[in-house]
């Protein structure tokens, strides 16, 4: 029997414009936890859905345990052993946890399915590998943590023992992301082989045990993460040496651009979420909002935007109320989103990157005149953000479905940003980008500061805050409990103050 579980040799998937993967090589032992790292855009995902049936090589072959076979579409790969868990979680939500990982494969008394033998294996399955959901609960009223559990749940009830996880970590906390780490190896144990596509250098050196570098579509190198460190595969990842903290000057902060005066509002479900917020945001500096999730982070960025009502307090932008104003009237008073969900708030996935480009701005010159579209006016625009934001895509006419996650996120930004707006409003701005992207986009979070725009940063990433912000605001239980100088506090005081232990003698607010 071949030690290598999958063996992928010189496989090539090309696009129109484009060498997705061009004779990649890759070797898969039994047991071991591998991961795939590159930038956004580098050809991983691609491989894997070669792997997983969804795409077919235009050359090369592949061979699981020692057989070469073809793999023509998913459910070749689940019968080979194959399960894979997307960066986009295929759950239905209104469907409990047991009826989304029997999907397609429900078990039958006769006529009937029979759920109760369904909720058992689940139960079984989720014990044995530690997975601790609950076979009943609904997916709508899940954490997302719990739902990439379903995702995993579902490869293993199918009989996966090659198991593909794609940015398992994209939306998961940092205390979801330790848990997941710990099921990865836990599942090892038991005999299975993980492929992890990641760009996260730190869940690299935590998790795997290889791991293959793609840049570019090729193969750059496959090493024993034991025998490197984050700087050098950081270097083999985007060619050249990262900076992990990016260099900036202290801040100037000028008058008070954004002021929320003891806001109130409510969740989805008419639950508070918002319980008499107050802070403000300074022209020429960069106010950082740290939580953990859940702590009312979205709900906060959907009231500044209006996307969502105050029930109580105001919100002012340069001295002017802009609370419960219509989203298009907040933006057009200078304020700029990018949003924590690209593809529910951010694009419109079956527009061309050029038109996502201009989605608040098409009705304004040069991009229309007299109600028409002017598409030159639309291309020329979209050309120039892509260059200046390194957004890799065949033309500005794709889809922006057809772009990698990140280089989706990188279209959204750019937008904001060239809006040269007086209040920016980042949320989670480098979830799903690389280490490369992220030095960028800080870059342009601190060049945009420097220009006199006030920025509020959003992230549940505490290196970000810490790296980024000037100050830093923690949310907690819809209320800031303390503003402590990024410079002058720690990932541990931050701790404290994330979890509600208020310094004595503060209460919160300013």
């Amino acid at each position: 029997m071949s030690e290598y579980v999958v063996e992928m040799r010189g496989i090539t998937k090309r696009f129109p414009g484009i060498v997705a993967n061009d004779r990649i090589d890759l070797r898969v032992r039994r047991g071991e936890i591998h991961a795939l790292l590159g930038e956004n855009g580098a050809g991983k995902s691609t491989l894997m859905n070669i792997l997983f049936g969804l795409y077919q090589p235009d050359e090369g072959e592949i061979y699981i345990k020692g057989q070469k076979v073809a793999i023509t579409d998913p459910n070749v790969a689940n019968a080979l052993g194959i399960g894979m868990v997307h960066q986009h979680f295929m759950l239905v939500e209104p469907f409990t946890v047991t009826e989304n990982i029997v999907l397609g494969a429900e078990p039958r008394r006769g006529a009937t399915i029979d759920y109760a033998a369904a909720e058992a294996k689940v139960r079984q399955l989720s014990e044995r590998y530690g997975l601790k959901v609950d076979p009943r609960a609904k997916i709508r009223d899940i954490s997302v943590g719990m739902q990439q559990r379903v995702e995993i749940l579902k490869t293993l009830y199918r009989g996966a023992d090659i198991l593909i996880l794609d940015e398992p970590t994209a939306v998961l906390t940092p205390q979801e992301t330790r848990e997941l780490i710990a099921i990865m190896k836990n599942l090892v144990r038991e005999g299975k082989s993980i492929i992890l596509i990641t760009h996260k250098l730190k869940e690299i050196m935590a998790a795997a045990d290889t791991v293959t570098v793609i840049r570019r579509g090729k193969v750059v190198g496959t090493v024993p993460v034991r025998e490197t460190n984050p700087d050098q595969l950081a270097a083999m990842m985007v060619g050249r040496e990262v900076a992990f903290r990016v260099e900036k000057a202290p801040a100037k902060p000028g008058p008070v651009v954004l002021e929320v005066r003891n806001v109130t509002a409510l969740d989805n479900r008419g639950v508070p979420a918002l319980n008499g917020i107050s802070f403000e945001v300074r022209a020429g500096e960069i106010l950082g909002i740290a939580g953990v999730d859940g702590n009312g982070q979205s709900e906060l960025v959907e009231v500044l935007t209006g996307l969502r009502k105050v029930t109580g307090g105001e919100i002012l932008l340069n001295g002017e109320p802009i609370h419960n104003r219509p989203p298009r009237a907040i933006a057009e008073r200078g304020v700029a989103h990018i949003p924590e969900d690209r593809h529910k708030r951010g694009l419109v996935l079956d527009f061309s990157i050029g038109e996502n480009m201009v989605l608040s701005t098409y009705h304004k010159p040069p991009f229309s005149q007299k109600g028409l579209l002017r598409h030159e006016a639309i291309v020329a625009h979209a050309e120039k953000l892509i260059r200046e934001f390194d957004v890799r895509t065949p033309s500005v006419d794709t889809p922006a479905r057809a772009l990698s996650g990140g280089n989706q996120q990188k279209a959204v930004i750019a937008r904001e940003i060239d809006k040269n707006p007086v209040l920016l409003i980042a949320a989670q701005p480098t979830r799903g980008l690389d280490v490369g992207a992220i030095e960028f986009i800080h870059r342009r979070l601190i060049e945009a500061r420097d220009q006199g725009k006030a920025v509020l940063l959003v992230s549940l990433e505490l290196d970000e805050i810490l790296n980024v912000a000037d100050r830093i605001a923690v949310i907690y239980e819809g209320r800031i409990v303390d503003v402590v100088d990024a410079r002058a506090t720690d990932e541990n005081e931050l701790g404290l103050l994330m979890a509600g232990s208020r310094p004595q003698g503060k209460e919160g607010g300013q």
